[in-house]
């Protein structure tokens, strides 16, 4: 049995949510994803405590960096110090194109900072490009 790539979305807008599943049930990939609404409940989920004692470790996280409880810079942060988390590779999909988020999240360790495209079309062009890259390009890190 093939085990299909594996991407934890962590994005509080429901909107944003529905629009890149879509997108990626829409793109040539097979993909996984599952889905939490802030960054608490992202490290939650990456550190399997809480409601996510039996959850599967993604191949990538999809990361948004405006969220209430916590936010995506916090998390980026909380793996950059974690030596079991740091390892996964992430990419931040937002809607901010500020430098200042740019730079913060490359020096926090984020593999890829992507603006959200407003454009269903372009969003679908996004998502093909990061399954292309990661999950047939790239060499992820074992699990």
């Amino acid at each position: 049995m093939i085990e299909l790539p594996h991407v934890l979305l962590v994005d509080d807008s429901s909107d944003d949510t529905e629009l890149t599943c879509q997108g990626f049930k829409r793109s040539n990939h097979n993909v996984t994803i599952s889905h939490v609404e802030n960054g608490r409940l992202c490290l939650e989920y990456l550190r399997k405590t809480g409601d996510y004692q039996g959850a599967s470790t993604p191949d990538l996280i999809l990361l948004d960096l405006n969220m209430p409880v916590m936010d995506g810079r916090e998390v980026l942060l909380a793996l950059s110090k974690d030596p079991q988390l740091k390892r996964l590779p992430v990419v931040v999909l937002t809607t901010s194109d500020a430098d200042t988020d740019v730079l913060f999240s490359y020096q926090m360790g984020c593999n890829s900072f992507i603006v959200k495209p407003v454009d269903f079309d372009d969003l679908l062009k996004t998502v093909n490009s990061i399954c292309t890259y990661w999950f047939e390009t790239s060499s992820l890190p074992p699990k």
